[in-house]
């Protein structure tokens, strides 16, 4: 999968109002395991699925004016997609930081040379974002739950893309409950959490047919493939934060998107109480991080030269 095609998918709303879930080009499968959803996606589309999220999403529970703007998405949605449930190992409060700073992974996307993806914040729980591949849109947090097992985000985004997957412009609105909690303790200490997104897009005019007819089964084949390896990203960045705090703590410089507090509070999550005391900074770190996505990047040109 290709970053243009999950350019496609963002556009329409699936995976840009996931909030930190965006546009990490998914790597191929590989042999004996690797991403097997991408024929058919694993989630589902059935009523009994979409009104539990309605039911879970409880509009009724926000303000007046969000939860009319929730109301007209879910009045009726031209696509309910709920995604396969995926289960990571990841620290939790990396996890928590990753959710309420999504801008954070972004920006370490691009350090690292695996996304074309900008999502730069426009008030608190607000962003823009661009992918760079024709996709355009705003983000924001109606709602975020937390609890000691984990919690809820129901999001909203409107968006637009304008490039050679579409006949026409397509522009949307989407509605995406976010819901992960803990299911076990690994022998380090790091979490195991299981993710579960549900979504509901309302496309407008054109693309309401466009999406229906042809785009359907892209739409979210491409939005199970990245919500996939972006997990898997956060698994490995929590592995790697764990092993040499140090080396990605030597990351945090570079994000030059990223306002000085936020960097600095990635630093004294992934350093811990104990900074001073890990071993020096593995320069390796940067490629490690980016091994699995790299090949694809240049295969597919997702990485700007």
């Amino acid at each position: 999968m290709r970053a243009r095609g999950l350019a496609l998918a963002a556009a329409v709303g699936l995976l840009a109002a996931t909030g930190w879930c965006a546009d990490v080009p998914a790597a191929e499968p590989r042999k004996g395991g690797g991403i097997g959803f991408l024929a058919g996606d694993g989630g589902t589309s059935s009523r009994e699925a979409r009104e539990s999220a309605r039911t879970a999403l409880a509009a009724e529970r926000l303000p007046d004016a969000d939860r009319q703007e929730a109301e007209r998405v879910l009045r009726r949605p031209t696509l309910f997609r709920r995604l396969p449930t995926e289960t990571f190992t990841c620290d939790r409060q990396l996890l928590d930081f990753a959710l309420s700073k999504p801008e954070v992974i972004v920006d370490l996307w691009r350090v690292l040379g695996i996304s074309r993806l900008a999502l730069d914040p426009t008030g608190p729980g607000q962003w823009k974002m661009s992918d760079g591949w024709g996709t355009e849109g705003s983000l924001r947090v109606l709602r975020h739950d937390r609890t000691p097992q984990g919690g809820a985000l129901v999001l909203l985004g409107r968006g637009g893309y304008s490039g050679p997957l579409a006949p026409q412009p397509l522009t949307g609105t989407c509605l995406v409950l976010v819901r992960y909690r803990e299911t076990a303790r690994e022998a380090d200490g790091s979490a195991r959490i299981a993710m579960q997104v549900d979504a509901f897009l309302d496309a407008d005019g054109l693309g309401l047919e466009i999406v229906t007819r042809s785009l359907q089964g892209l739409v979210c084949r491409s939005s199970a493939a990245n919500l996939h390896e972006i997990c898997l990203f956060m698994a490995e960045f929590s592995a790697t934060a764990d092993e040499n705090p140090a080396g990605v703590a030597r990351l945090a410089p570079r994000l030059s998107r990223i306002d000085a507090a936020d960097r600095a509070a990635l630093v004294a999550l992934v350093q811990g109480p104990e900074a001073g005391s890990e071993t020096a900074a593995d320069p390796r770190v940067p490629a490690k991080l980016a091994a699995r996505w790299s090949q694809d990047a240049e295969a597919g040109g997702a990485v700007p030269r």
